[in-house]
């Protein structure tokens, strides 16, 4: 059924297979893979990528379990502790350092671009009032991503409001979480921006759709094909976005 159009006076964006799409690894990952040790340490990598991921999902999995066993349903574990302790010798380094290394391990991992038609209508929507937030599960080098990937669009962070960003590695939880929710719902009110006049923009029915709309938020579904009035890819949305400004 479609939802009542009313008017909207801020959109808050999901990140990974929102703005930004998700690929897979470089053909030459295995290379840099090595590389950035030999960069980093002078030496070879002391397991493969392959070793790598399976021995940090463990540990991630680890911290995960005695999270939720401290009454935390979502966790948000931070990625940084996960390297260092799956790569002692990380620790060596000073923090400008780490952080360059884990950067670069990240886009080993993946290939990010901006989804096509994002730019288009994040400028409609900037040019047109309306307030830009984002909520993420993401890590500090997520601002980093988002920020290459913005400027070579002409567009940056700043786009978005400072006080209408969730980024889950600075809050220990992660969507779906109803604080997500909960926290960027009391800061919009307290601009004078309502639920019903607050559009969410994500990937996912269980961490963005769903959650927002439990908190009365409008909702659009970014997906491949239209399913609905309110899902579809980013030109769908500016076309529902002018049509319902309209």
């Amino acid at each position: 059924m479609e939802q009542e159009r009313m008017n909207i006076r801020a959109a808050v964006f999901d990140i990974y297979t929102t703005i930004l799409e998700v690929g897979p690894p470089p053909a030459n990952a295995d290379a840099l893979w090595r590389k950035l040790f030999e960069d980093s340490f002078g030496t070879p990598p002391p397991l493969s990528c392959t070793e790598f991921s399976i021995r940090s999902s463990q540990v991630v999995a680890r911290l995960h379990t005695a999270a939720k066993a401290r009454g935390i349903p979502w966790p948000e574990i931070l990625w940084p502790a996960v390297v260092l302790e799956v790569i002692p010798a990380l620790a060596c380094l000073n923090a400008a350092r780490q952080e360059k290394f884990i950067f670069q391990q990240m886009q080993i991992g993946r290939a990010l671009r901006l989804a096509d038609g994002a730019v288009e209508c994040l400028r409609h929507l900037n040019d047109n009032g309306i307030l830009l937030g984002i909520a993420s599960n993401s890590q500090a080098y997520t601002l980093r991503e988002l920020t290459g990937a913005l400027q070579g669009a002409g567009l940056n962070l700043s786009s978005f409001d400072r006080d209408v960003r969730f980024w889950s590695f600075e809050n220990g939880f992660s969507k779906p979480d109803p604080h997500v929710f909960r926290i960027l719902t009391a800061r919009l009110e307290a601009r004078g921006i309502s639920p019903a006049e607050t559009l969410m923009v994500g990937d996912r029915l269980d961490n963005d759709i769903e959650p927002a709309r439990a908190f009365g938020w409008q909702t659009w579904q970014l997906v491949s094909a239209k399913r609905d009035a309110q899902s579809g890819n980013w030109r769908d949305l500016l076309a529902w976005m002018r049509l319902s400004s309209g």
